[in-house]
């Protein structure tokens, strides 16, 4: 599956302040993202963290954990480094042009975990093309 993604940074321009996340933000376009999400609630509904949808783009962010970019290699998603500005996770999403699909919650663990979440891209990804050869 072909996308263009933007590199540019997922976090708030503004300076890091308490109660900043620092998170890595895993990109991938929004049908393939709509599928995981459900593939992650299925599972189990504490297995997937906050998502972003940038409207702009039609793609979804889903928040992992830092460090997580240096071995992200799943075709058709990128992993963006916050480069330590952090990310307010407050009720306003933190990118511009973009909504909370799953806003945060109060739990101490807000990213999805990345090894779970491979797994559900890659579930969502042969869903998507057995539908698409079905049409």
């Amino acid at each position: 599956m072909e996308t263009s993604q933007s590199n540019e940074p997922c976090t708030s321009p503004l300076p890091p302040t308490s109660g900043d996340t620092v998170c890595d933000l895993v990109t991938v376009p929004a049908r393939q993202g709509l599928e995981a999400v459900d593939i992650l609630r299925r599972g189990a509904a504490e297995a997937v963290g906050p998502v972003l949808h940038d409207d702009d783009r039609d793609t979804l962010g889903f928040l992992v954990p830092a460090g997580t970019a240096a071995g992200w290699d799943v075709p058709g998603s990128t992993c963006t480094e916050t480069d330590g500005r952090g990310m307010r996770l407050a009720p306003e999403p933190p990118v511009a042009g973009a909504d909370w699909l799953l806003p945060p919650g109060d739990d101490a663990d807000l990213a999805t975990d990345p090894a779970v979440l491979r797994e559900a891209l890659g579930e969502a990804a042969r869903l998507i093309e057995a539908a698409d050869r079905c049409r």
